[in-house]
């Protein structure tokens, strides 16, 4: 079994020693994204307008691997604030209205560069 790195410039480029994706054994492994504008690098810091962006670089991962958000198996939501749940679940709504994937979301102490959310997916290729 061999693995496949994922690399896309519609998505924000890794912070640190990682790849914006995998592929492997038939499934596409994103790392979290961060709702960085890729073409500005500006953070969003308004929940609704972050979580749309994360799920946007998610989908540009998935998209440069040959899968998408519609493939998606399992997502997992990192929140700095538990209290932004609901606005979350609004937009991630607009994402995944139909045979939604697994999810988990957690409220974490910190996230990479302060971001308020991150997203990162499973999908099949």
């Amino acid at each position: 079994m061999s693995k496949q790195i994922v690399s896309t410039e519609k998505a924000p480029g890794a912070v640190g020693p990682y790849s914006q994706g995998i592929v492997a054994n038939g499934f596409v492994f994103t790392s979290g994204q961060l709702p960085m504008d890729p073409a500005t690098k500006v953070m969003e810091t308004e929940i609704k307008k972050a979580t749309a962006q994360a799920l946007e670089n998610v989908s540009a991962v998935l998209q440069a691997a040959g899968s998408g958000l519609e493939k998606a198996v399992k997502v997992t939501v990192f929140l700095k604030d538990m209290a932004d749940f609901k606005a979350m679940n609004e937009v991630y709504a607009t994402y995944f209205n139909k045979d939604c994937p697994a999810r988990s979301c957690f409220q974490v102490g910190d996230l990479p560069l302060s971001a308020i959310v991150e997203v990162e997916a499973i999908a099949m290729i």
